[in-house]
């Protein structure tokens, strides 16, 4: 573990209790538990630790492993928080001989973290403060991989990103406003120590296993797969669902999808793969030119959320929040949301002058900047932040899955689709389909996928990879990897156990049942519905039900929280 104080310049090294590694794995569940005397304290205080940390299988040639997790409390919802990103950054970082990084207080200037196998330092960043992602990343990367803030970062806005050098980000809950409010502006990383693995045979079976299961996976690698067109696939599925958020989710069908879905964006930017680093999947996309293409979320928010047709301008908007520093879905549904109270949506000409604007706190953008709770309260209209827990609903409209329904509320971090994520099953049909227009039993298995997740965040590994893969192979490459003995159950324990711990946090930091609770809208209209079938507004009193019922699953009271204040001394 490398320690880091901004404040004093200091640097320590140190090991890792044993204990910590082998029940929280890394990744999410390190952060997490790293997280136990600090999470009380303000997202901005500079005794706040920011921390990076990758897997157990990150530096092997395990699928989908060359990961870390970015864990903190987030500025905007104030939740504890964790995001991953896949690329060399974690790689290389854990070629550095380090499998955590936690980075504490307040630089007095502007300064750069290099990090070599070597050696640790600080340099100026003046001559880079102010400037976006590009120019960052092309400045540093003769120093190895480059995490890094753009401007959204250095002025505070709340769903400022962390941007690795290759184009994938850390964000949505404002770890790049943390960043920022560090003095950090970048950090680099370069080493090439190679990691052991203690069995392996054993290895390379379960290596095996999972590359067949992703290969006989019609979701990852079919003729529709993501790997041959990426996330967008998903656009017409959901239109064809009648699920997909359309003017600030007071629709859930827009007409003129097909003008950003991913055979369009194929034919039209010459689209090839990419995708994180080592990665056989290969998920994402770059245009002909070699920029990074829009994904699922991004098309979506920036198209039929905000009534926008055009190809171009979607693209443009994902260009500028990469460069920008900020998250797409906050920035998308933040602009949606203003959209709708002000009586009109932006016009795809108007989308770059607002981006610009939130990100240097300039005009309209200084409230935009702070997320769409925050500014639907200011302009008296708090009905129409279409957020849980201030995160905004990303692209799969509650009242067309009902156990995403549930899981946006009972997600830790707020309304966020990869928690538990129901889609799988209520939409893709894997690993088994269930009936998305009902919440019988949903309860329970948002719960088990919630726990089930947890673990798989912790180790780090893609969610995509279980379109094919399931735990019980991952647990076999990890006890390879190890050498100490996983069960599924094993991991599905630790997932829990991080859980619990999350929840505590928020608890004890006053999130109660009312915050585990969807926007009005989705009670009291329905969707748009046609050919043949509607899209009623859920069902109060079911949703009530279940998740009561997720709250007995869980040990908790009938607020959400725990009776009891001594839980986390009864955990490693």
């Amino acid at each position: 573990m490398l320690r880091v104080d901004l404040s004093t310049g200091s640097f320590e090294v140190g090991d890792i209790p044993r204990t910590l590694l082998e029940e929280y794995l890394g990744g999410r569940g390190v952060g997490v538990r790293l997280m136990r005397d600090f999470y009380h304290l303000d997202p901005f205080d500079p005794a706040l630790p920011l921390i990076f940390t990758v897997g157990p299988l990150c530096g092997t040639p395990s699928p989908t492993s060359a990961r870390l997790s970015v864990v903190s409390r987030s500025p905007l919802t104030g939740t504890i928080y964790d995001c991953s990103a896949g690329g060399r950054f974690a790689w290389r970082l854990k070629g550095a001989g380090f499998d955590i990084l936690t980075i504490t207080g307040k630089s007095p200037l502007p300064v750069i973290l290099t990090i070599t196998a070597d050696r640790v330092e600080l340099i100026p960043a003046a001559p880079l403060w102010g400037t976006d992602i590009p120019t960052t990343v092309a400045a540093l990367s003769s120093r190895g991989s480059v995490a890094a803030i753009g401007p959204a970062g250095e002025n505070g806005v709340l769903f400022a990103n962390i941007m690795m050098g290759e184009g994938n980000s850390v964000g949505r809950g404002g770890m790049g406003a943390i960043m920022g409010s560090k003095n950090l502006k970048a950090i680099t990383v370069n080493g090439d120590r190679k990691s052991t693995i203690a069995d392996p045979p054993l290895f390379e079976r379960a290596r095996q296993d999972i590359m067949r299961l992703f290969k006989a996976s019609p979701v990852i690698f079919g003729p529709l797969g993501i790997a041959e067109f990426g996330t967008p696939v998903l656009v017409d599925l959901m239109a064809q669902r009648r699920m997909a958020p359309t003017a600030n989710f007071s629709k859930t069908f827009f007409e003129h999808s097909a003008n950003y879905s991913a055979p369009t964006i194929k034919s039209a930017c010459g689209a090839t793969k990419d995708g994180c680093y080592g990665c056989p999947i290969q998920c994402k996309k770059a245009s002909s030119a070699g920029k990074a293409l829009p994904e699922y979320e991004t098309v979506s928010h920036f198209g039929a959320l905000n009534n926008i047709s055009a190809l171009q301008s979607i693209i443009n908007s994902n260009n500028l929040c990469n460069e920008l520093g900020m998250d797409t879905i906050t920035a998308a549904a933040t602009i949606s949301a203003w959209g709708e109270i002000r009586g009109a949506y932006p016009a795809p000409a108007e989308m770059a002058e607002l981006l610009y604007n939130i990100a240097h706190l300039r005009g309209d953008g200084r409230l935009l900047a702070r997320g769409s709770r925050r500014l639907s309260e200011e302009l008296g209209h708090p009905e129409l932040s279409m957020s849980v827990k201030s995160l905004e609903l990303p692209a799969y409209d509650p009242r067309g899955a009902y156990g995403m329904a549930l899981a946006y509320c009972t997600s830790n971090r707020g309304g966020c689709h990869l928690r538990a994520y129901p889609i799988s099953h209520e939409i893709l049909r894997k690993p088994v389909p269930t009936d998305r227009f009902s919440f019988s039993g949903k309860a329970r298995i948002i719960s088990i996928a919630e726990d089930s997740n947890a673990a798989v965040d912790s180790l780090v590994a893609c969610k995509f990879a279980f379109f094919g893969a399931s735990i019980e192979e991952y647990a076999e490459l990890l006890t390879a990897v190890t050498g100490i003995h996983y069960s599924p159950q094993r991991l599905k324990e630790i997932g829990q156990r991080i859980i619990l711990t999350e929840r505590f946090y928020n608890c004890a930091n006053g999130f109660t049942r009312k915050d585990d609770m969807l926007p009005e809208r989705f009670f009291t209209e329905g969707g748009s519905g046609g050919d043949g079938f509607e899209i009623p507004p859920l069902d109060r009193t079911r949703f009530t039900e279940e998740l009561d019922k997720y709250y007995r699953i869980r040990g908790l009271n009938s607020n959400g929280c725990f009776d009891t204040t001594d839980i986390l001394e009864a955990m490693p």
